[in-house]
């Protein structure tokens, strides 16, 4: 069973600021709460190819995997993925100016879990729902109290 979750958030910040913080791989471990590390494989600025290795924690698991980046339009879309573990995952960031001065922020994950992911896919569902709310409201705090 495919898992699909997408969340959004709008954030009083100008999307060029929801961006750069955001597609900074080394910014997770402060908005995601269960993401632990974030090791950066390939050096340099983050392009098409650009690898990450990701420590996670997820419904009682500790995870560790590597990231490869398949999609990149700064400012507005970032999509990466991995193939490791028990549940292949991509995710998938999407940007989008309100106005001026706010952005709404869109985080899609979906994957094809296998073995014990498989038969937990929709409590998996409902959990990474809960988690990708809870991680963009942290984000939407940590940007908008910069802006203060």
């Amino acid at each position: 069973m495919p898992v699909d979750v997408t969340t959004e958030i709008v954030i009083a910040r100008p999307i060029a600021d929801v961006w750069a913080y955001a597609s900074d791989p080394t910014t997770a471990p402060q908005w995601y709460a269960n993401i632990d590390r974030v090791e950066l494989v390939t050096p340099g600025r983050l392009e098409v190819g650009s690898r990450m290795l990701f420590s996670a924690r997820f419904l009682g698991r500790t995870l560790t995997y590597t990231y490869e980046v398949h999609e990149l339009e700064p400012g507005r879309r970032l999509t990466m993925s991995t193939s490791e573990g028990p549940f292949p995952m991509t995710t998938t960031y999407s940007f989008d100016a309100v106005d001026a001065a706010r952005t709404r922020m869109t985080l899609r994950n979906h994957g094809e879990p296998s073995g014990f992911g498989a038969i937990a896919a929709p409590a998996m569902s409902m959990a990474m729902r809960r988690a990708n709310r809870a991680d963009l409201a942290r984000i939407r705090a940590i940007l908008e109290g910069a802006s203060s």
